[in-house]
């Protein structure tokens, strides 16, 4: 059932010429959010999933580039880098388990866990999220305001892949974290990011399902994907 699941997804965001994205079958989306540096990501539920799992996919001007499937507490289950065509999928026995329900009752989860791509390559993924105690509203939609700092490394070798911080949002409702400000750091150096939400569309809303991003693509590419980003 996994394995049909995951050929659809492919089947879907290989070749997008639709006018509007559409989740594979079997799959309700039910929120589009539109975010600075030219991102546009939905939100949707398969019926096949295990309760509480429920993905994210992300689209630029070039069409959908990043996949994602979380759990209930937001552990990132398995991540599709559609402009690399790699997989990686979350390894079991993590010392630290993420956790939204621990950071939602006391303000504070700090992760350490592995992931694992197809090639069986591991990387170790170490940080915290903390709410910051500011909440905010969106385009309507109730936010609270979270800081993070999070590092990966090579498994075997502990050589860095990227480091980033900054502030993200939560949506307690949802489940999921949104993007904010973030700066990340490789071995080419440091750079900023902006992609903060500016509109919510749910169904029946105009701007639901939209596969055009609309906010910094003028002025952004938002072509720049992190090996292993989070569901942020």
């Amino acid at each position: 059932m996994r394995k049909t699941v995951l050929l659809s997804l492919f089947g879907l965001l290989s070749g997008s010429a639709l006018a509007d994205f559409t989740p594979p079958e079997g799959c309700t989306a039910y929120m589009t959010v539109q975010q600075k540096s030219c991102v546009v990501t939905h939100y949707y539920t398969c019926d096949q999933d295990p309760e509480g799992h429920q993905w994210r996919a992300d689209l630029n001007l070039d069409g959908p580039y990043f996949l994602s499937q979380i759990d209930y507490e937001t552990q990132w289950v398995l991540s599709l880098d559609l402009s690399q065509g790699t997989r990686e999928r979350l390894a079991l026995g993590a010392p630290d388990p993420a956790s939204f329900t621990e950071l939602v009752e006391t303000g504070l989860d700090s992760f350490d866990f592995k992931t694992i791509t197809d090639a069986g390559e591991e990387t170790q993924v170490v940080g915290y999220d903390r709410l910051t105690g500011r909440e905010v509203i969106i385009d309507g939609v109730p936010l609270k305001e979270s800081a993070n700092e999070v590092t990966l490394t090579d498994a075997q070798t502990g050589e860095l892949k990227w480091s980033a911080k900054g502030k993200e949002y939560i949506s307690v409702k949802h489940r999921i974290f949104l993007s904010g400000i973030s700066e990340w750091t490789t071995a080419d150096g440091t750079s900023e990011f902006d992609s903060s939400p500016v509109e919510f569309a749910f169904p029946g809303d105009r701007g639901f399902l939209s596969d055009t991003p609309k906010y910094d693509c003028n002025t952004i590419s938002a072509s720049f994907t992190v090996e292993g980003a989070s569901n942020d």
